[in-house]
């Protein structure tokens, strides 16, 4: 039995334990033991704005006390305002389509899946191999990640695309003829180890979708509204999806909610067909009043500009710290606030990096199992903190590297 009367998630439970966080502020925040830890990691990606933010706290209250219930049918400033922002904040095609409210990332894809499916006809996918879109069954169904086996069989007809060649995915919708409801591809896969797409990739595919009739949706969960330094990491590449999901960073993680933009192409199609989806807590008040907060304080702060700026910030000391230790360290790679770097390190090793982080009190994203840590601090991060922190995280790697070599 585990001491908890709740599960920990994708673990064994027989010796999990978890830290009690008590609060915090910026990039920082609390635990019950006295600990303040330098969150490099935005939690689970999606504290953007840190911890604590007096404004959206503010507006979290106020909309409680306007409207704290609602249905589905029901209509309220704050749905409208967040779904107008996002159409404004999306490229161009998006301007006129349409928002679907979801109550998280894994929602996003579900629904996304559902709206390709019901546009096009089709009932295929093709994902990358390197991936993840959510921990629901259809959306595990597209992610080429280690969680989706333990579960299978999931949903059928899910190719997998092993590279980011855009002529090898030519190939795929040509084997599939004209079967292929979407494409999902992440910008950046982020927890998969931020592999930054070479360039051309994504105009090669945009242009096979638009030769098959395929669909192309841009998972944006963990690298949409600035993570990347832009709005939408798919800026980047310079192309237009048919669909885009967000959530992580749409309420920075202050309420849940997730949304699905459509482009005006996609959502006409609904204009006399039915869109088979709703959710009990679709476009709840506080996650859209939070949404609506976010985004302003992004817009006011410059935040997605200020996350372009600091790339070199984090990036730099990284390469230093791998040009240190060219055996052990590899990489590193990233865009905006998202950076990964290669680690090669025995069990042993790996028990001492995380043993060396706890210590300094650095919350990061490790994974023995992929070999690589994840960088993902929240937008608001001091340039002086994140100084401080990748020293930390570089002596950290030092000493369990040192431990392995001893």
């Amino acid at each position: 039995m585990s001491q908890q009367p709740f599960f920990y998630t994708w673990s064994a439970q027989k010796g999990q334990s978890g830290r009690e966080v008590v609060g915090g502020e910026g990039a920082w925040f609390h635990t019950a033991d006295g600990g303040r830890w330098l969150d490099l990691g935005s939690l689970s990606y999606h504290a953007h704005l840190g911890h604590a933010h007096p404004r959206m706290i503010a507006a979290i209250e106020r909309q409680a006390r306007a409207l704290c219930l609602s249905a589905a049918w029901s209509e309220y400033p704050a749905k409208r305002e967040l779904a107008e922002r996002l159409r404004a904040l999306a490229p161009p095609g998006f301007a006129r389509g349409k928002v679907f409210f979801t109550l998280g990332g894994s929602e996003a894809i579900e629904n996304a899946m559902k709206i390709a499916r019901l546009a096009t006809g089709r009932l295929k996918f093709v994902a990358r191999y390197r991936s993840y879109h959510g921990a629901s069954l259809g959306a595990l169904s597209l992610s080429g990640d280690y969680r989706r086996p333990p579960l299978e069989p999931l949903l059928p007809g899910v190719m997998r695309l092993a590279v980011d060649d855009a002529d090898m995915l030519g190939e795929i919708l040509d084997g599939e003829g004209g079967t292929v409801a979407a494409v999902v591809l992440e910008p950046v896969p982020g927890a998969n180890g931020v592999l930054v797409p070479p360039p051309g990739f994504f105009a090669g595919v945009r242009r096979a979708c638009d030769r098959d009739g395929a669909l192309l949706v841009c998972d944006e969960v963990l690298t949409g509204l600035g993570r990347l330094g832009r709005a939408f990491g798919i800026e980047h590449e310079g192309i237009e999806p048919d669909v885009i999901t967000v959530a992580k960073g749409l309420t920075a993680g202050y309420a849940p909610l997730g949304a699905v933009l459509v482009h005006e192409r996609v959502a006409r199609h609904f204009d006399d067909k039915v869109l088979w989806a709703g959710l009990t807590n679709y476009a709840h008040p506080l996650g859209c009043a939070a949404g609506c907060e976010a985004l302003s304080i992004y817009a006011d702060d410059r935040l997605f500009e200020r996350a372009a700026a600091l790339e070199p910030a984090l990036l730099g000391p990284l390469a230093a710290l791998a040009a240190r230790f060219p055996g052990q360290l590899g990489g590193p790679r990233g865009r905006g606030l998202l950076a990964a770097l290669d680690v090669k390190l025995g069990p042993a090793g790996w028990q001492r990096l995380g043993a060396e982080l706890d210590r300094r009190r650095l919350h990061l994203h490790v994974s023995a199992r992929r070999g690589t840590v994840i960088f993902a601090p929240p937008l608001v991060i001091g340039e002086a903190e994140l100084a401080a922190g990748l020293d930390e995280f570089a002596a950290a790697a030092a000493a369990a590297i040192a431990g392995e070599q001893a």
